[in-house]
């Protein structure tokens, strides 16, 4: 299956300068593509897949989980699961202090067996002597959902360091199978074609070099895939910082793909932020490149992050046949959009996009993982925007959630951050995107998940659930951070 939007997905970002670099202090953040849901039990249903990143295991600090909830015609529930560690059975390596296994992920049917995948990495993991090395792994979907896993080998361990630091699942080349493309500290990114085998062999392997750089706590920050210029190969976005300027700021590359891969030759600039999204907003069949630009300007006489604005913005850029076409922003003073832009909101740190009304047109959900609400800081908001014929509408039918929207599990709490995370998918087969949220600050860093689900036209609270660390047997020691990360 190919990688769907996420795909996704950010904390709120503080920006300072440091050795000339923009130093970005977050929360990793998965990226939001588009394409086919994930399946891993091949059940029908579409499956979620999140991180527990910081989680304790066997008593080993950080060494992370992954955790799969499998929808059904009831949506999802915390019985319906997998936990996920190095300790579980058949999966390579052994849990350690520190590994983070479960921050990225990525979803294909890399075997092209009807079962999704899902590509794990535990990037701080050290192999022998090569410290942070990084390490990534498959787990394998079947019928029983996730199940056992195999190693991909790091190609040039002594050339970089955080093996599947970003990862992004698609067919770049239209050859009908998943390629899997991994970035490290390096700007070098790595492209699996051909589909993977549960032996660690693929069909090929090739690579791009975007324009960011390298080495250090550079590389591709994220990496996104989603179909732009309708050509039938997914395109992607290489999120780093720049190679020119005085800065290096953060931004954004288009790369698109061909009959023989990713082009790095026919790359495009685009505007700078950690979070971006690919989906068709305006029905025209070209998939919009969303980027969520969440950072406030720079104070004091500092240089301000190009584009960026008061509370954050969303930056649209709509696809053609050549690839990224015209663009426009959003912001919390957009037309009829709740909230209003001040300093901190972070609105576009987190994006997702799914067609809640199954009219056909993508709709956006975006994260203000730092809005303050009357008084509570940091609480965190959601915000819903519909696709139509002229794009995003920011006048009429969005939606606004917090924790004390009725209906809503919980209530809004100082550093809770919900919408830190966001995903739209649907999880009960109605052929309807349903919403999950989450909120990893809840409880001082032990995260949180809300499922609310599409009632065929908008999103709704009947039946709002609420899913904890502990519930499905993640241990609440030392801030797991539950739901920081969606796989995408």
């Amino acid at each position: 299956m190919h990688k769907r939007t996420r795909v996704a997905i950010a904390a709120t970002a503080a920006a300072a300068l440091t050795s000339g670099l923009l130093a970005l202090t977050a929360i990793p953040a998965a990226a939001t593509g588009s394409g086919d849901r994930a399946d891993f039990n091949g059940d029908g249903y579409a499956d979620v897949a999140f991180s527990a990143g910081n989680a304790y295991v066997s008593g080993l600090k950080g060494a992370g989980q992954v955790v799969a909830l499998y929808g059904s015609s009831n949506g999802l529930t915390a019985a319906r699961r997998s936990v996920i560690s190095q300790n579980t059975s058949g999966v390579p390596g052994g849990a350690e202090k520190g590994d983070s296994f479960g921050w990225m992920t990525a979803i294909g049917d890399f075997n092209s067996d009807g079962f999704s995948d899902l590509a794990v990495a535990a990037s701080s993991e050290d192999l022998g002597s090569d410290v942070d090395g990084g390490m990534v792994t498959i787990l394998w979907g079947s019928a029983k959902g996730l199940t056992g896993g195999t190693t991909l080998a790091d190609p040039a361990p002594s050339s970089h360091d955080r093996w599947g630091r970003s990862l992004a699942a698609a067919d770049f080349d239209g050859d009908g199978k998943d390629d899997l493309a991994v970035g490290s500290s390096a700007s070098t990114v790595y492209v699996y074609k051909g589909g993977i085998t549960k032996s660690g062999t693929s069909g090929g392997r090739y690579t791009v070099k975007p324009p960011i750089q390298s080495g250090g706590g550079t590389g591709p920050l994220n990496l996104t895939a989603g179909e732009v210029n309708g050509d039938g190969r997914t395109d992607l976005i290489v999120d780093g910082y720049e190679t020119t300027g005085e800065w290096g700021w953060n931004a954004n590359y288009y790369i698109p793909g061909s009959a023989s891969g990713l082009v790095a030759s026919r790359a495009v600039k685009l505007q700078g932020g950690l979070i971006t999204g690919i989906g068709d907003v305006n029905g025209d069949s070209f998939g919009d490149i969303v980027i969520g630009v969440s950072w406030d300007p720079g104070t004091s006489g500092e240089p301000s992050v190009p584009g960026s604005v008061k509370g954050g913005k969303v930056k649209v850029v709509y696809g053609t046949s050549t690839g990224p076409g015209t663009s426009t922003s959003i912001t919390q003073d957009s037309g009829n959009i709740p909230g209003g832009s001040e300093k901190g909101d972070a609105f576009g740190a987190e994006l997702h996009l799914g067609d809640i009304n199954g009219d056909g047109f993508q709709d956006l959900a975006i994260g203000s993982a730092g809005e303050d609400l009357n008084g509570v800081v940091d609480a965190g908001s959601v915000t819903l925007l519909y696709g139509s014929p002229a794009g995003l509408n920011t006048t009429s039918g969005y939606q606004y959630f917090t924790q004390n929207t009725a209906g809503v599990p919980g209530a809004d709490e100082k550093y809770d951050q919900f919408g830190g995370e966001l995903h739209l998918d649907d999880v009960n087969g109605d052929g309807k995107a349903d919403l999950t949220v989450t909120t990893y600050g809840e409880n001082g860093g032990n995260g949180g998940i809300t499922a609310l689900r599409s009632n065929g036209t908008k999103i709704s609270t009947s039946g709002a659930l609420a899913i904890a660390p502990s519930t499905v047997g993640v241990s609440t020691s030392g801030s797991p951070l539950f739901g920081a990360n969606f796989g995408n």
